[in-house]
């Protein structure tokens, strides 16, 4: 069966019923629906409770799959399994990777979200929301220009871009303005995907309406022709993006195929911003039960990297334990094996792309001292002789590593990963956490410290006028902040086609930014595009509706 059959033959609870067992009152429930819930931020006030946050991250993902969001889905029903009181907290999908190649974001098999086709698309408005308020201060300060400009924004400077939720590579660059005087200014232009817009990372960072609305008014959309910032605030437009997001920004509630609470709330990219679902759906789902087990996205050098060295920072938050997912057919793939070759037994090669993996577990291990335990989700191709050798590599830098088969078996088939979990939790540890980079750092040196440390890159080459931006962001105040740097997925390096460990690279820094209303400086790296294409077959050609409204093809 596909995902979205299984799904569909899965009989939900009503989401009223998955809210009382977590300890919601019906008070504060907004229904979308029989199976879909906002909640009131109401329900974080009153005293909250000691309980464990365990992150799951995975090793540099390849065409081969790893099921990141399947492991955590499966990790929290295991959890539950074992009597433990749990709840999850993802991310929202993109409309651009769903419609792409990449697939959407609810997990997979036995071990998914439901409703997964709403979910998937249009869910609760949060995307259209977010895309609204980015696209409503575009225009407003397009507009500021055109009704005369009193602010002397320079129309060359602008950094603001409009935003849409689908990949289309036809927008990275455009013309607007055309057609006459009463059609605007003429400029050079461009759009982002939607998940990459600064309304998303300062959605999933904020921690009350209060701060969405200081943070948005903080949002730099350009600069003056006397080179001075000029600030959503300026244009008087944080009360009006407020009012569009006042929805958006409550956490959703739905629940795993087995009934198990869901925090479904934000989306913003690892690879361009954070990759971290909202801090207050976090800190939402760690009020109501003894543990909550949350995701980053893509391999442990992005996701994970920007939730211990940004969200953790920004919201004060502290790991018990990191779960890195890995997959035989993926470490092959590491060391060379061809895709369609990777049934096989093939230990030369699985060695041979193993240090990929071990280096992300130094790096939770050794750089940020967090307990962490290696979920090697099984394939019925791997033989006994591959999962010995992985378990004896990790063994060496003393991790242990758990076999995961919630594809296929949900809860049931994440029993063994949750009781080490659960070890790892109760565990005294010797060491505390520690981020990557100090805030005294300057940014080079931030940016040098992710470099050298998580990518294990020799040098950071600073091109074009990239140095002199950082100087000045730091000479208008912003020197403090963490640097949440955009890079290919696919690698260590900023080339997708250095695979498994590489070492003795270069990373080159191409361009800055400051998201001032997120809080962080975006670096941007090798050949990363804010604005992704589809591939030659989109995954939209297989997405159909029958007559009575049922989906198909979504997986």
């Amino acid at each position: 069966m596909t995902d979205i059959e299984i799904a569909q033959s899965c009989e939900m609870k009503p989401i009223a019923e998955i809210a009382s067992a977590a300890g919601i009152d019906e008070k504060y429930l907004e229904y979308y629906g029989r199976y879909k819930a906002k909640l009131s931020l109401d329900v974080l006030k009153g005293e909250a409770r000691e309980n464990k946050l365990i992150l799951v991250t995975a090793m540099t993902p390849t065409p081969a799959g790893e099921g990141k969001t399947t492991t955590t889905i499966g990790l929290a029903d295991g959890m539950k399994k074992l009597g433990k009181s749990v709840n999850v907290a993802l991310r929202e999908p993109s409309l651009g990777p769903v419609f792409g190649i990449k697939g959407g974001a609810a997990g997979g098999g036995y071990a998914q979200v439901v409703p997964m086709e709403d979910i998937n698309l249009h869910f609760t408005g949060d995307m259209h929301a977010i895309g609204a308020a980015n696209n409503l201060l575009a225009a407003m300060l397009d507009n500021h220009i055109y009704q005369g400009n009193t602010l002397n924004i320079d129309p060359r400077r602008i950094t603001w871009k409009r935003c849409v939720d689908m990949n289309d590579r036809q927008l990275r660059h455009v013309t607007d303005g055309l057609g006459g005087r009463v059609n605007g200014v003429p400029r050079e232009d461009g759009y982002d995907i939607t998940v990459a817009s600064e309304i998303m990372a300062i959605l999933c960072l904020s921690d009350s309406i209060a701060d969405l609305k200081a943070r948005l008014s903080r949002i730099i959309v350009g600069y003056t022709y006397d080179e001075k910032p000029v600030t959503a605030g300026d244009l008087k437009a944080q009360g009006a993006m407020t009012a569009l997001l006042k929805d958006a920004i409550k956490p959703n509630l739905v629940q795993t195929l087995e009934g198990t609470p869901a925090f479904v709330h934000g989306g913003p990219f690892a690879n361009i911003a954070h990759g971290c679902n909202s801090v207050l759906a976090t800190k939402v789902a760690r009020r109501l039960a003894d543990y909550t087990v949350t995701e980053a996205g893509f391999g442990a050098d992005l996701g994970a990297e920007k939730f211990l060295d940004i969200k953790c920072r920004s919201a004060a938050i502290k790991l018990d334990a990191v779960v890195i997912v890995a997959t035989i057919r993926a470490l092959k793939m590491h060391g060379g094996v061809d895709k369609k070759s990777l049934d096989p037994e093939n230990l030369p090669a699985l060695e041979k792309g193993l240090p990929n993996l071990l280096r992300h577990v130094d790096n939770i291990k050794n750089v940020y001292h967090l307990p962490c335990v290696v979920a090697l989700n099984r394939f019925p191709t791997d033989t006994d002789a591959e999962v010995a050798l992985v378990m004896a590599k990790c063994k060496e830098l003393g991790v242990n590593t758990v076999l995961s088969d919630v594809w296929a078996k949900g809860g049931e088939g994440g029993i063994e990963m949750a009781r080490e979990v659960i070890r790892l939790c109760e565990e005294e540890s010797n060491e505390s956490f520690c981020f990557c980079y100090d805030d005294s750092l300057s940014l080079p040196d931030k940016i040098k410290a992710v470099a050298k440390k998580i990518y294990r890159a020799k040098h950071v080459v600073f091109e074009g006028r990239v140095m002199k931006d950082l100087q000045r962001f730091t000479d208008l105040g912003f020197g403090d902040l963490p640097v949440c740097i955009a890079k290919t997925q696919y690698s260590f390096s900023d080339d997708q086609t250095l695979l498994c460990a590489p070492e003795g690279f270069n990373i080159h820094v191409k361009d800055v930014r400051i998201s001032a209303g997120a809080g962080f400086i975006v670096v941007l790296t090798g050949n990363i595009m804010t604005m992704p294409g589809l591939p030659k077959i989109p995954a939209a050609e297989k997405i159909d509706v029958s007559d009575d409204g049922v989906i198909s093809g979504l997986f």
